[in-house]
């Protein structure tokens, strides 16, 4: 008998809720920037700033911590439009700060404000306007002065044009005709852990973009105490100097090799990529101490690393490997990886992008798979060339990294001796890995031969084994688990894995697992999705301790292509899309950016057997631009779930699966 629901929770139409402008932000904040203090949220407005210095129009940023606990940031670059959206008819200013997808950088063509900017996300000083109290925005253009005043992200005082007076600080020093920009905020303390900015973060990221963009004047003015408190930063010898600089407060290690420095951007007509971008960078590798490492993306900090670092150590480690080859200085028995390079080393990387795709809203990590290629373009060739011309001190360097790649196989071999002497006979059909380092080896268990063919070669085959399945695997939920090996899929990967069958409540000894990453390599469409299924099943119910401990993962490939025209400065381009709300998302933005309605081309892969081993290498394999998920549990109850795996995939409850159908089938999403 079906129960009847209390009023209160009845669920119709009127209980859709519908969050407009910026709602989105006041409602869930966490979601577009860091609630623990303010300074991410005055680091879009000086962000902004610095792209206009970026774009050759700003020579000077000043910011401001007033006493009132306000912060304005002010620049002479063109200052932003006052006049009337043609299509949305309000004044663009007025646009930018309430609107979530509003902005100059989304125009990439001919012309476009931007050419290179700090992301695309496209809801930056709108956040930092909607988690205000109140913010001010005065605006010097075209021989007139312009205010608008905003409270908790709406419209308090429409824009005006204000007394001359007030003409901008930056502004004055330019002259009559002068341009310009002052943002004025005061943070909402209700949204914030706390509403004190941590100045070290302020003070490396103003420095920073003096540094990162030579001739450009910051200053820094902190009010809040009785005698004002001013720093300045004006560098005009740029990375090398901010390098040297950071190195000798941080470590009084000798430098191995001088502080190295180069800089490349790219001409018109590459046939991969776009006019001006490249990078500028400078390294140096020390024998001990701590390293610094830095990089950017067009001005934005990248704390958290991203596709260019990878294109820096890319590039990095095929210099020096080239190097080591050349003189013949590598000793029998020990192979180089891109860490034995990259371990001792110091660098600042400031990369230009055209389209920076980034990951989350406060752009700590560079996910664009191109800038990988772009920047081991640009570094290879010029510290090849230095390394040959200076080869005693190049001696001296690949002395160092052999050093690192001997103790780095000293300590694998530990780990294998501690494993036993036992050695299983491993399936006939995995293609196993060099390396015997789990922390770095994953093997994946690929759906078919065919794709188990463009697997291996476009696989790592150091640290990268692969394991093809034929067929469907075997539904294990209410196998017996001394019946596992009667089937040979569950059979190999028992034993390339190396660790025997289990429950969550047995004592499990991991020390002869043999991969690190146990990945789940299914095609991208339904078919796919079930093989997934029954892997997961497989490895729950009888290797527990595999996910408990974070080994077994699902590598996501791609199930569309998109060929997008070259138009402007962007060279032809191919990209690729989870699903079809990834491709729905590309295509929106393929349209804002002024691309031709249906100039672009879909394909559809209808399988991994039809990617080649680049593509598959690009999107689903390469470590530095792949989507991998951990497979977890998190807090879910061990019961609840051992509860829902055995009505989903259990022999005797068709009739519960037929009900639970019943009740959520309006949740399934159909792939036809």
């Amino acid at each position: 008998m079906a129960r009847s629901s209390p009023a209160a929770s009845t669920y119709s139409e009127a209980s859709i809720r519908v969050l407009k402008g910026l709602e989105p932000v006041k409602q869930r904040p966490g979601m577009y920037t860091r609630t623990d203090n303010p300074l991410h949220i005055i680091q879009e407005v000086i962000d902004n700033a610095a792209d206009e210095a970026l774009a050759g129009f700003c020579r000077e940023i000043l910011v401001t911590l007033h006493a009132d606990g306000s912060v304005a940031v002010e620049d002479d670059g063109r200052g932003i439009p006052v006049g009337l959206h043609p299509e949305e008819k309000a004044p663009v200013v007025e646009l930018v700060f309430t609107r979530l997808h509003a902005g100059g950088k989304f125009n990439k063509q001919d012309g476009g404000a931007y050419s290179f900017s700090g992301g695309l996300h496209g809801v930056g000083v709108s956040v930092t306007n909607a988690l205000s109290e109140r913010l001010e925005v005065t605006v010097q253009r075209e021989g007139a002065v312009h205010q608008i005043v905003f409270a908790h992200g709406d419209v308090l005082k429409p824009l005006a044009k204000v007394d001359e007076l007030q003409t901008l600080q930056v502004g004055r020093r330019r002259g009559e005709r002068a341009t310009g920009t002052r943002v004025r905020c005061w943070p909402a303390a209700r949204y914030f852990d706390v509403m004190n900015y941590p100045m070290s973060d302020l003070v490396q990221l103003l420095r920073s973009k003096a540094v990162l963009l030579p001739g450009l004047k910051v200053t820094l003015i902190d009010e809040r105490e009785k005698s004002a408190k001013h720093q300045t930063w004006l560098y005009e010898e740029g990375l090398k100097g901010y390098l040297a600089e950071s190195l000798s407060t941080a470590t009084d290690a000798n430098l191995v090799v001088p502080i190295l420095e180069g800089q490349q951007y790219l001409d018109a007509g590459h046939e991969t990529f776009a006019q001006g971008e490249g990078a500028q960078w400078v390294v140096t590798w020390t024998e001990e101490g701590s390293v610094i490492r830095e990089s950017y993306v067009n001005l934005i900090p990248t704390s958290a690393g991203g596709t260019h670092e990878a294109g820096l150590r890319d590039g990095m480690f095929g210099a020096v490997k080239s190097f080591i080859e050349l003189h013949n200085l590598l000793p029998k028995g020990v192979k180089l990886l891109a860490e034995d390079v990259f371990a001792r080393v110091s660098f600042v990387l400031s990369a230009k992008v055209l389209d920076p795709q980034f990951q989350g809203q406060i752009k700590e990590r560079l996910n664009s798979r191109d800038a990988l290629r772009l920047v081991s373009l640009v570094v290879k060739s010029p510290l090849e060339l230095w390394l040959n011309q200076h080869v005693e001190q190049a001696r001296k360097l690949a002395e160092l990294v052999i050093r690192q790649a001997q103790a780095r196989t000293r300590s694998a071999q530990k780990v294998e001796k501690r494993k036993g002497s036992g050695v299983a006979v491993l399936p006939g059909k995995l293609t196993d890995c060099e390396s015997t380092d789990i922390t770095r080896n994953e093997v994946f268990l690929v759906e078919g031969d065919s794709a188990g063919g463009s697997a291996k070669m476009g696989r790592d085959k150091e640290f990268q084994a692969i394991l093809p399945l034929r067929g469907k695997v075997l539904n294990t939920w209410d196998v017996e688990r001394d019946r596992l090996f009667a089937n040979n899929e569950v059979h190999d990967i028992a034993v390339a894995i190396g660790v025997d069958p289990h429950t969550m409540s047995d004592p499990v000894d991991l020390s002869g697992l043999r991969y690190g990453k146990v990945c789940i390599l299914a095609d991208a469409d339904v078919d796919g999705a079930h093989i997934q299924v029954l892997l997961l099943t497989l490895f729950y119910r009888h290797f527990p301790k595999l996910i408990e401990a974070g080994h077994v993962c699902i590598a996501r490939p791609p199930l569309f292509r998109v060929d997008v025209p070259a138009m402007g400065k962007k060279p032809l381009r191919k990209m690729y899309c989870l699903d079809e709300g990834e491709l729905q998302h590309v295509q929106d933005k393929l349209r804002k950016d002024g691309v031709r309605d249906n100039s672009w081309s879909i394909s559809r892969f209808k399988g991994l057997g039809e990617m080649n081993a680049e593509q598959l290498w690009d999107t689903t394999l390469n470590p530095d631009t792949r989507r991998l998920q951990v497979v977890g549990v998190g807090s879910v109850d061990h019961g609840a779930t051992v509860e829902r795996f055995t009505m989903l995939m259990g022999k005797g409850e068709s009739a519960a699966r037929k009900q639970w159908i019943e009740m959520r089938g309006n949740e399934v999403q159909v792939d036809v």
